[in-house]
C-alpha cells in the first residue's frame, strides 16, 4: 500500500525543503571531513563550502518559522553532523577564511571584522536572490557592508568594493524607500557584489604583508 507523506501541495513543498536542508547539512559534513583529511585542495574546499553556505542561508531563511533551530533539526533526524552545524550556523564562513582572518588578527585588522565583511557580502547577495529589491531592504544591507569594509585598514581607499558600494548607496539615496530595483539593476548589483567579494577574498592572503 502506498503511503503519502503529505496531504497537499504545501506539505509536499515543506518535506522537499526539509530533504534539501538535510542534504546540505550532510554534504557540508562530508566536505569538512574531506578538508581536514587533505582529500580536497583549500581552493576547491572554499569554493564548494561557500556555495553550500549560500544555499543553506537562502533555504534556512525560507524555513525560519518551521525550523527555528538547526541544531534541533539535526538532532531530530539523528544526523551527527557537528562540523557542518558549526560551519553553517556558528561560523558562516569557510574554514580557509577563518584561518586567513586569524592570521590577520595580530595586525590592525581583526578576524571578527573580516568575518563581518564576509557575512555582509553573503547576506546582500542572498537578499537579491530572494527578490528583496526594495530600497528600504537593500540600502541597510549595503550600508552595513560598506561600513564593515571601511573598518579594514588593509584595504586601500580605492578598493573596488568600497567604491562600488559608495556608488550604489548614492544611487539608492536618490530613490524613494518603497521604490524597487529593476531586474537589470538587481542583476548589475549582484554582479558588482560578486566581483567585489572575489576581490576582497583575493586581498586576504596578502593581508599580513
Amino acid at each position: 500500500m502506498e503511503v503519502k507523506l503529505w496531504n497537499d501541495k504545501r506539505e509536499r513543498e515543506m518535506y522537499e525543503n526539509f530533504a534539501e536542508l538535510y542534504a546540505i547539512i550532510k554534504a557540508t559534513e562530508k566536505l569538512e571531513k574531506a578538508y581536514i583529511r587533505d582529500l580536497i585542495s583549500p581552493s576547491e574546499y572554499e569554493t564548494e563550502c561557500q556555495k553550500l553556505i549560500v544555499h543553506f542561508k537562502t533555504l534556512s531563511a525560507t524555513l525560519r518559522d518551521l525550523v527555528p533551530n538547526i541544531e534541533r533539526f539535526a538532532e531530530t533526524y539523528k544526523m551527527d553532523c557537528s562540523a557542518a552545524v558549526y560551519r553553517l550556523v556558528t561560523s558562516g564562513v569557510p574554514a580557509t577564511v577563518e584561518h586567513r582572518a586569524a592570521a590577520m588578527a595580530s595586525t590592525s585588522s581583526s578576524a571578527s571584522v573580516v568575518a563581518e565583511c564576509v557575512q555582509n557580502f553573503i547576506t546582500s547577495m542572498d537578499s537579491l536572490k530572494l527578490n528583496m529589491v526594495a530600497v528600504d531592504q537593500v540600502y541597510p544591507l549595503l550600508s552595513d557592508l560598506s561600513a564593515s569594509l571601511q573598518k579594514l585598514s588593509i584595504l586601500p581607499p580605492d578598493f573596488e568594493g568600497k567604491m562600488k558600494m559608495k556608488e550604489w548607496l548614492l544611487r539608492l539615496s536618490k530613490m524613494g524607500a518603497s521604490d524597487e530595483l529593476t531586474e537589470q539593476q538587481a542583476r548589475q548589483l549582484h554582479f558588482d557584489l560578486e566581483s567585489s567579494y572575489n576581490s576582497f577574498m583575493a586581498a586576504l592572503p596578502s593581508a599580513g604583508n
